[in-house]
């Protein structure tokens, strides 16, 4: 990961030297704008149930019926700001949501049929986004910035935290006139863990499962500049 941020920032910085002159006001501005994304996702976990710990190829499984959790549409929307900071630079401040829901199921050794399965939907993501302009109508971008995701859970467990993640992401904006304009970006985004125990009914106090889930994403949208 740490390659891949690093070669996210050369790019930027390969951008910004050979940018041709162009005016950062035509990118500045309140904005509102609808995406649609693709989203793959996997997951490293374990569960432990009393000494045992199962490895993640079989305890942990993305499941098909995952809206997020598979390569498909998933709807969205996000509002921001861009400040322009010379004749070429803009600072993008804003958020971004994602619908959906992503299912992460675990099993025990010594739960039998009982199984563990989390839920993950309803991404938020708060970014920060430098821009150079390239042309009058275009501007590549870096976007750096904090996610957070309603998680949920099925079985007899304890209720996991909240998600919560650093996203990075590299895009082109494009504008085409009155205001509209194009956005395509891609990235990934590096969630913390989720875990859970056993609630002592129909699975042990001392099970516990877990997983850190990492996602990857393309995404495509459309706005307006006001």
């Amino acid at each position: 990961m740490n390659k891949l941020k690093a070669m996210l920032c050369a790019v930027f910085t390969l951008m910004l030297v050979g940018s041709a002159h162009a005016d950062s006001d035509h990118f500045a501005g309140p904005y509102i704008g609808v995406s649609i994304s693709a989203y793959g996702v996997a997951a490293h976990g374990n569960a432990i149930t009393g000494s045992t710990v199962e490895n993640a190829t079989n305890g942990v499984n993305i499941l098909d019926s995952a809206t997020v959790g598979r390569v498909g549409g998933v709807a969205g929307a996000e509002i921001g700001y861009a400040i322009p900071m010379g004749e070429r630079f803009l600072i993008d401040i804003g958020a971004s949501y994602l619908g959906g829901e992503a299912k992460i199921q675990a099993e025990g050794t010594d739960a039998g049929s009982e199984y563990v399965q989390f839920t993950v939907g309803d991404i938020i993501t708060y970014y920060i986004s430098p821009q150079v302009t390239l042309t009058d109508t275009a501007a590549v971008y870096v976007k750096v910035g904090i996610s957070e995701a309603d998680t949920g859970v099925v079985g007899d467990v304890t209720t996991p935290g909240t998600l919560s993640g650093t996203t990075w992401g590299l895009g082109l904006r494009t504008v085409l006139g009155n205001g509209v304009f194009l956005r395509t970006e891609a990235g990934f985004t590096e969630y913390n863990g989720l875990g859970v125990h056993g609630k002592g009914n129909t699975i042990a106090a001392n099970n516990t499962y877990s997983a850190k889930p990492n996602a990857a994403y393309s995404m495509f949208s459309m706005g307006m500049r006001f």
